[in-house]
């Protein structure tokens, strides 16, 4: 357990100004060297009460509720990084203001995470003229109301506008947090399938570039805020599409020498995300670029996949990260997908953050396709002791070595 001592320093480190931190620790080199960050995201959204009811998400402005032991036993697990898929601070509609409750929420789960001896990447999910409900655009009219769903930022230039004011507002109140160590500056960028039902990034370049749809022409702005008011910490952004692999080569790079280029990773989406009958296993047989010919899925696949960042890498001289990937607890080979891909991503030292982390609230621990901790059961819906996949995940977690208290501060 660690001492009262040490949760009060990480604690202070959250609010102390950069001259009296007096930190040599360079967060950029977290990034741009071998893999060092190993861990997972968690996600939260503002609760809808008429939606969500008085328990799913909790009963405060921002749910699901997470807790200090939450944090403590991801650390536990041998994570040291936490990708915190977050609200925005600015609301969604005009007059795209700070949300307090939101900026409250945010600092809190800073605190715990300082607390429990992990490294912050924030990343923001909504903001002006975007809601979380863009994730889930196949259940609108569905399971919730179309008015829920805000995909503005695409067509409003007054909302990029403020999206880039936001990021400047949180950059500068971040900017001395030790722990935060990444902005990423949206989750999964989606213009293309949003709008034109476009999934190809050669069927949207170069139609749409430069306009408001183009990721490539909003983003830099979003660097630039940052930088008139931090020069330091990492700022994380990924392409359109979803943040799809095969989206990378279109990303344009910008001259900021601390950004670092991330991709999201759930490829083959036919066997990460597969329901019943569960006939495709890891490895396997199956058609896998949709020709109606059978292909052999392993893990000379994926390390071709991946070929991509190796050219991306290559190309620009810029260090990548994986801050969204993973499996559906119960397809048939999940543990040997992901020792496969987490090998391979060390293999090429990229850090990375599996999703998901879910909190302890009981009402929403139904919601569990991807939580590890629940074990290979559909119908088990508690941690379990072992499985093989939660033993894979801990067992790269174990190499983990740096923590906010092992830097120089």
């Amino acid at each position: 357990m660690r001492s009262i001592a040490m949760i009060i320093f990480l604690s202070l480190a959250l609010t102390l100004p950069v001259a009296a931190q007096e930190s040599t620790f360079d967060k950029f080199s977290l990034w741009s060297e071998e893999t060092q960050l190993r861990g997972a995201n968690i996600w939260q959204r503002i609760v809808v009460p008429d939606l969500d009811g008085p328990d799913f998400l909790g009963s405060d402005h921002v749910g699901p509720p997470f807790t200090q032991s939450d944090f403590d036993q991801l650390a536990a697990l041998g994570a040291n990084y936490v990708n915190i898929s977050h609200p925005g601070l600015f609301t969604q509609d005009p007059p795209y203001e700070l949300d307090e409750l939101v900026q409250e929420n945010l600092d809190g789960l800073l605190a715990m995470a300082a607390a429990a001896d992990l490294f912050a990447v924030i990343s923001f999910r909504t903001g002006p003229g975007r809601s979380d409900f863009t994730f889930y655009s196949d259940g609108a009219g569905d399971w919730f109301d179309e008015s829920l769903l805000d995909d503005s930022v695409w067509v409003e230039q007054a909302a990029q506008d403020a999206w880039v004011e936001m990021w400047r507002y949180t950059a500068e109140r971040y900017r001395d947090n030790l722990v935060v160590v990444g902005y990423d500056l949206m989750v999964e960028p989606n213009s293309p399938g949003v709008f034109f039902d476009i999934y190809e990034p050669e069927e949207f370049y170069p139609t749409y570039a430069g306009t408001l749809y183009d990721w490539n022409q909003f983003y830099p702005r979003i660097v630039e805020a940052i930088r008139e008011v931090d020069i330091d910490t990492p700022i994380l952004v990924s392409a359109t599409g979803w943040g799809e692999i095969q989206w990378l080569p279109y990303l344009q790079t910008t001259n900021d020498p601390r950004t670092v280029y991330t991709f999201h990773q759930y490829a083959p989406h036919d066997y990460t995300h597969q329901a019943p009958p569960l006939t495709r296993t890891y490895p396997g047989v199956f058609d896998l670029d949709y020709d109606g010919r059978d292909d052999t899925f392993d893990r000379a696949w994926l390390d071709t996949l991946l070929l991509i960042t190796d050219e991306f890498k290559a190309e620009y001289s810029v260090p990548l990260a994986v801050n969204e990937y993973g499996v559906i607890r119960w397809e048939p080979g999940a543990a040997a997908f992901m020792d496969d891909q987490m090998a391979l991503f060390e293999e090429r030292g990229i850090n990375y953050a599996l999703w998901a982390f879910n909190p302890s609230w009981k009402p929403y621990q139904m919601n569990d396709d991807f939580d590890f901790m629940h074990g290979p059961d559909p119908d088990n819906h508690s941690n379990v002791a072992h499985s093989d996949l939660l033993d894979v995940i801990s067992s790269y977690w174990a190499r983990n070595t740096i923590r906010p208290s092992t830097v120089e501060s």
